[in-house]
């Protein structure tokens, strides 16, 4: 076999779509394709993890977690960040 046509087998082009998945596990994207002939593609599927929302407080507990935060660092209640690190590392 032709080395360039193995190179031309392992050259992909990235295209960033967003889609849906729908409840049998199809996927829908949101805008089609252009692409110059039908081809076969590669799909790398990116799930957002869930995490702890800021969405899921309310504005009020928003507005309370940065009054705390603020009154710790104006009164010098704060962590060094060199410190915090140290215990990432540590882990």
């Amino acid at each position: 076999m032709d080395i360039s046509k193995i190179y031309a087998r392992i050259l992909m082009k990235a295209i960033e779509v967003m889609g849906t998945v729908d409840e049998q596990g199809q996927l829908a994207l949101d805008t089609p394709l252009t692409l110059d002939k039908k081809s076969r593609v590669k799909v790398i599927v990116l799930i957002p993890e869930e995490e702890n929302n800021e969405k899921d407080k309310s504005k009020e507990e928003i507005i309370a977690d940065f009054r705390q935060a603020w009154h710790e660092a104006m009164t010098g209640k704060t962590i060094p960040v060199s410190q915090i690190w140290d215990g990432i590392e540590d882990e």
